[in-house]
């Protein structure tokens, strides 16, 4: 329900928007700062996404968290769309996200709002501990090689 009632508002204000703005400095102005907002959206969305981009790489090489980088993508990316959306909130929340105050700010929100669980962290039940040198494990049968029914590439030996 809440998502609808954004559906439903959001258009509703951008027109109120289009309409004072257009009659406080005309409508030919109006149009050309919805266009600039756009084109200053699109430099700023690539720019800001080939650093988040470098960003996610980085912290995957180095084996770090990449929870800060993800989101950061993720912000900079609907800052994309909302800028390339005509309208002047649209355009105001889209240059927000690209601000690096908003993006701390918001990381934390949500940093604080969702619970991780790491990998290994959760105690698992451990089997009672033998010392006799014996392992428990389970085991398949693997059928013995087939003969290929090709021929040989020669990249390849058969």
């Amino acid at each position: 329900m809440p998502l609808l009632i954004l559906f439903i508002a959001i258009p509703i204000l951008e027109i109120f928007l289009f309409l004072q703005v257009g009659s406080l400095i005309g409508t030919g102005w109006t149009l050309l700062i919805v266009v600039l907002t756009a084109v200053l959206g699109t430099y700023l969305v690539r720019s800001q996404g080939r650093q988040a981009l470098t960003a996610l790489r980085r912290s995957m090489s180095e084996f770090s968290d990449p929870s800060r980088p993800l989101v950061t993508g993720a912000m900079v990316l609907v800052a994309g769309a909302l800028l390339l959306t005509p309208g002047f909130f649209t355009d105001t929340v889209g240059l927000a996200l690209l601000t690096p105050l908003v993006q701390r700010k918001l990381f934390e929100t949500l940093r604080n709002r969702i619970q991780v669980f790491e990998a290994g962290a959760a105690e698992r039940p451990r089997p009672a501990s033998r010392d006799d040198g014996v392992i428990d494990g389970e085991f398949t049968e693997v059928p013995p090689e087939q003969k290929p029914t090709h021929r040989p590439s020669g990249w390849t030996r058969h």
